[in-house]
């Protein structure tokens, strides 16, 4: 928590700006019971109306000058506070772009969304009650005790008798509720973790019929977390009967004792009214105080979560400084060996090909045969274990991620597109693509027709995940945003699955000249979509079962003659 504090610095002028103000509404509150001390004592029983006047008017001064403090010590605590929180989230978003997918897979993506929206919210929350109360309650507690003390000692003994009795209670709560705290953000992710599977799985949820399974999957985890935030807050609601009955019970004794020392001459009606404003005062600032004792723990178990991420040292560090211009769209995979971690088996184990420009080089494989992992290598998305993945010529650990990822086009195996326009998602691979740059990509995707027959043509709007459009047209989008970038090496991760036969190979026939002075890598299920590659690499259980044409593996190569006798007939073999 004290680490996240820190970041207050930026804003130290406003922090004491809100202290000076704080301490201005603190010391108006604790003089306001000595004048009604004054009016009661010198006024009311005296008789003396202008008197009575006089000191009320300079109460109603005092009184508003706390207000106006009060006012602005609001407004600079909630805007410290609410910059704190902006600068988290963008510290915390930062943070998590320069992760590889190794880290993403540690945390969970519902886990990162809670730390960045819940955990900070949380933290703000407490800020501005700290910038408030960490100033006032001291002074009203301290400065309550004085003032009571300094108008009659002997009765003070009621407020030690009691200040223990709150104090213990507070301890005793903070006690019992710090685990529960943490118990809640684990349900609170472990919830929208339900809820995010929910919603982006709707449509197989619906296909296979198990809306009433995953409804009770949703309850148990929202059971779950209302049992625990149950939990919490019968400790929390113990804390305010508590205090209230202590308060009132101290107020009784006040006046009990109290009206027997005004018997007996030894204290005046104004100051035992006085007296039981300060006592008042006492209470409220361990009401206050306790209320951070509340909040400030669980406040904590979000600063820590928050800290775990901005702590997080991606094990992909980007330290590269070489460029890689000689060579231009070279690939070399040389003895590459890769392991999840965890994995008690290496995905990869001693890959070895090289890609040149103006080749295309397949690779094709069974499920499970390591062709995603294999691309996911190359532009660094995870580290390999062992051996060397060259990009014209440099290995890609010499050269920073920008530079590595700008010599590729990448499309990846499930197709992602962003909110906003056709364009803004085609100008996603080239930020100042122009107007035939980007007609120019999508005819050679073959998208420039369904993009025609939209209504606003390129400025036609993609909805979130691209819902408003088929999954072949994702994918030809998709396309269209690697070809307009014009990259050394295009990567395509099984990118023509969702096409029909015709568009494939219009599209594979296009892709010819278009990528006729790159790399191309070309990931693919379907034989006939590497048939006429350069070289096809087979993968079988992340081993490179053989390298060659076509026509080369179909006569030595089991594994491959096994894959395109499942494919194609006897007929379109020969």
């Amino acid at each position: 928590m004290i680490k996240i504090l820190k970041n207050l610095a930026f804003y130290k002028w406003i922090v004491l700006a809100v202290f000076g103000l704080i301490f201005v509404q603190s010391m108006s509150d604790l003089f306001l019971p000595t004048l009604m001390a004054d009016i009661i004592d010198k006024g009311v029983v005296v008789g003396d109306t202008p008197y009575i006047w006089k000191i009320g008017g300079f109460m109603m001064l005092v009184a508003a000058l706390g207000a106006i403090a009060s006012v602005f010590a609001s407004y600079y605590s909630a805007k410290a506070a609410m910059g704190l929180g902006r600068d988290l989230r963008r510290n915390v978003f930062n943070k998590v772009e320069q992760f590889s997918l190794q880290e993403f897979d540690e945390v969970g993506t519902a886990s990162l969304i809670t730390r960045t929206t819940n955990d900070i919210t949380q933290v703000q929350q407490v800020v501005i009650m700290m910038l408030r109360m960490v100033v006032s309650a001291p002074i009203m507690l301290v400065g309550g005790i004085i003032m009571a003390v300094s108008k009659d000692a002997k009765l003070s003994l009621v407020i030690v008798v009691t200040m223990p009795v709150l104090i213990g209670s507070v301890l005793l709560i903070l006690y019992k509720g710090m685990p529960l705290f943490q118990m809640v953000q684990k349900r609170l992710d472990r919830l929208n973790l339900v809820v995010r599977e929910n919603l982006t799985g709707i449509r197989v949820i619906r296909a296979f019929n198990r809306e009433t399974e995953e409804k009770v999957r949703l309850n148990k985890a929202n059971k779950e977390l209302t049992d625990v935030s149950i939990k919490v807050n019968k400790i929390m609601a113990f804390m305010m009967p508590v205090m209230m009955l202590v308060m009132n019970l101290t107020v009784v004794a006040i006046i009990w004792f109290g009206g027997i020392r005004i018997d007996n001459g030894g204290m005046m009606i104004g100051d035992l009214m006085a007296y039981i404003q300060y006592v008042m005062q006492i209470m409220f600032a361990l009401l206050m105080a306790s209320m951070m004792f509340i909040m400030v723990p669980r406040a904590a178990v979000s600063a820590k979560r928050i800290n775990e991420v901005l702590n997080m040292k991606p094990v992909i560090l980007d330290e590269g400084t070489k460029r890689a211009d000689l060579e231009h769209g070279t690939l070399e995979f040389d003895q590459v060996t890769f392991s999840y971690p965890g994995a008690e088996e290496p995905a990869l184990s001693n890959i070895s090909f090289t890609a040149r420009p103006g080749e295309i080089t397949a690779i094709i494989g069974g499920t499970g045969s390591g062709k995603t992992t294999l691309v996911n290598l190359i532009p660094r998305f995870y580290d390999i274990t062992s051996g060397t993945i060259r990009v014209n010529g440099v290995d890609i650990r010499e050269l920073s991620h920008e530079e590595v990822r700008s010599k590729i086009g990448y499309v990846p195996q499930k197709a992602v597109l962003f909110t906003g326009t056709i364009a803004d998602n085609i100008r996603f691979g080239k930020e100042n693509a122009r107007q035939d740059e980007m007609e120019h990509a999508a005819q050679i995707a073959q998208a420039a027709d369904f993009i025609g027959q939209m209504k606003d043509g390129y400025q036609s709007n993609i909805e979130q995940g691209g819902s408003n459009v088929s999954g072949g047209q994702k994918q030809r989008l998709a396309i269209a945003r690697a070809l307009v970038r014009k990259p050394d090496l295009y990567i395509f991760d099984d990118s023509f699955s969702a096409l029909d036969y015709k568009t494939d190979a219009n599209l594979r026939a296009a892709l010819k000249d278009e990528t006729k002075d790159a790399t191309v890598l070309l990931v693919a299920q379907r034989v006939s979509t590497v048939v006429d590659a350069n070289q096809i690499i087979v993968l079988d259980n992340g081993h490179i079962a053989g390298i060659g044409t076509h026509k080369e593996l179909l006569q030595t190569n089991d594994v491959y003659r096994e894959i395109v006798e499942s494919q194609l007939s006897e007929e379109e073999i020969a």
